[in-house]
């Protein structure tokens, strides 16, 4: 930790020591973390935002990449990729409506860039709408649809408005001809998982299509089977006009993330199929990461046991909101993308400070910090799921007692 605070950032070193994470990860295995030495290990509740989806280290892909590596390195992105060929295909498979082509990038940023450039390129519009308390990544095209830390670094790119996510009102007057496109993360992450009302999607996307304006949708934390489904648009009955993945794209073990876009699209790419490249995007052993990681979420009752585990937390959470109700107040739950509405903004730093203490690792939400994110490994088992229960029961009475102080 000193030589982290020395070389790397003694800002972050001192934040981890207020946070009660003032510890350096040694091993890491399914859902558990070590501490360097090996002699505490906590419950990973964060994921890195759904990059350990499949937990750490998961065999299946390592297994996969060892494989991989006996028969290819990262590619060329210039040339073309029998790898990049198949996951491309295999998400086409996969996703509704006519979804069928894909751009591949390292990070869910870089995807975001993509879809915003392919959507001023394509309809030859400026306009980008995004949401309030909305998060999209630290890439250019990406900070300026996020709400909030652009206004650390001056002047980001113009044309992008930002609406409350889930007012239509709001929606209908915004969306006008010169928008290009309106991306929403499907259930926002950094604004604590809020849900949205039930006709918000249907209604978006019939906007859209009214006015010429793309619908893209950014599944980076939602996707990939957080929701209980494999795709979180799928709760409202949707298809975008262009899904970003990013995080659980890795499957824990190599950068990925991806635009993949309706055909029509594709016709922007006719002048110049090379406007747009990514030396590191879509990489051959990423795309093999990435192709076992299918596999794995699409397997015989992998969704159902998502389901089930969501189900097993919200029992708890109505036992410790009985119990705890002078802290915990209600939450947010789409499967295993939880958010605990909790009394104050107070209390969200303490909660996270007090599950460190009790073997769990958590964070409040950047935009709302009043809310608890829980966002446990989407392979974590009804023992562990208790664990995680208990320690929040600990956790809660402890800033019970500091808030009565």
């Amino acid at each position: 930790m000193e030589e982290f605070a020395a070389y790397v950032s003694p800002q972050k070193a001192a934040t981890y020591k207020l946070a009660g994470w003032d510890f350096v990860p040694g091993r890491r295995e399914g859902v558990r973390v070590w501490d360097w030495e090996g002699s505490r290990s906590w419950i990973d509740c964060r994921t890195a935002g759904g990059v350990f989806n499949l937990g750490h280290n998961p065999q299946v892909i390592i297994d996969a990449v060892k494989q991989g590596l006996d028969e290819t390195d990262m590619g060329d992105h210039m040339l073309a990729s029998a790898y990049r060929a198949r996951l491309a295909h295999r998400l086409a498979d996969l996703t509704p409506g006519d979804l069928r082509y894909t751009t591949f990038g390292a990070a869910g940023g870089e995807a975001v860039d993509f879809a915003i450039k392919l959507a001023r390129g394509y309809t030859g519009r400026a306009g980008i709408v995004s949401a309030i308390k909305g998060y999209h990544g630290h890439t250019g095209m990406a900070l300026a649809a996020t709400d909030d830390y652009g206004d650390r670094w001056g002047p980001l790119a113009p044309g992008f408005q930002r609406i409350p996510f889930g007012d239509i009102g709001a929606a209908e007057s915004t969306i006008t001809n010169d928008v290009a496109a309106v991306i929403m993360e499907t259930i926002p992450a950094t604004a604590g998982f809020t849900v949205p009302p039930d006709d918000w999607y249907p209604r978006l996307r019939q906007l859209c299509d009214d006015r010429g304006a793309l619908l893209i949708l950014d599944e980076v934390q939602a996707g990939l089977g957080r929701t209980g489904r494999l795709w979180a648009f799928e709760e409202w009955g949707v298809v975008p006009d262009m899904m970003v993945l990013g995080k659980g794209m890795s499957s824990a073990v190599i950068p990925l993330s991806s635009a993949t876009y309706r055909e029509h699209l594709q016709s922007f790419f006719d002048s110049d199929p090379f406007c747009h490249l990514s030396s590191g995007g879509g990489s051959n052993l990423a795309c093999i990461a990435a192709l076992a990681m299918l596999d794995t979420i699409t397997g015989t009752g992998f969704l159902d046991h998502v389901r089930d585990m969501g189900v097993r937390f919200e029992e708890g959470f109505q036992q410790l909101r009985e119990r705890r109700g002078g802290v915990f107040q209600g939450w947010n739950r789409r499967g295993l993308m939880m958010g605990l509405v909790l009394a104050s903004e107070d209390c969200g730093p303490r909660m996270t400070r007090a599950l460190a203490r009790h073997g769990v690792i958590a964070v409040f939400s950047g935009f709302n910090r009043h809310i608890l994110q829980l966002m446990p490994p989407l392979v974590i088992n009804p023992p562990e799921v208790d664990e995680v229960l208990e320690a929040l029961d600990r956790a809660m009475s402890e800033v019970e007692r500091d808030l009565a102080k």
